[in-house]
């Protein structure tokens, strides 16, 4: 439910700002990629602002999430090689339970007791 709130109050308004920002810049710009020659019209791009905008941020969103990746990518092994560990201390757990019911059983199947 917390999750759902801080969702809503953080997302819909960036999304009307975004929304606003885009309606605002609808004017064609130029984005030049060439350096040294920025008049040169193969290495450029023509479109709205707000579609170098959105593309710049989805771009940053990209590049920040692999950088997480990757950086959490000791912490990801760390948990396989614990999960690896806890399956085989669970079988040998259960290995031993099972050697101590049966050593249970042949105690009280004794003709003496």
């Amino acid at each position: 439910m917390t999750r759902k709130l801080i969702n809503i109050i953080v997302l819909v308004p960036l999304g009307i700002v975004l929304i606003l920002l885009s309606v605002a810049n609808r004017e064609s710009v130029t984005l030049a990629l060439n350096p040294f020659r920025p008049s040169d019209q193969v290495l450029s791009l023509s479109a709205p602002l707000f579609v170098f905008l959105f593309c710049a941020l989805i771009l940053g969103m990209i590049v920040g999430s692999a950088a997480t990746w990757v950086s959490q990518g000791k912490h990801r092994k760390r948990a396989r090689r614990e999960a690896r560990e806890a399956v085989k201390w669970q079988a040998e757990a259960g290995q031993h339970k099972a050697r101590a019911e049966s050593l249970a059983g042949q105690s009280l199947s004794l003709p003496g007791n």
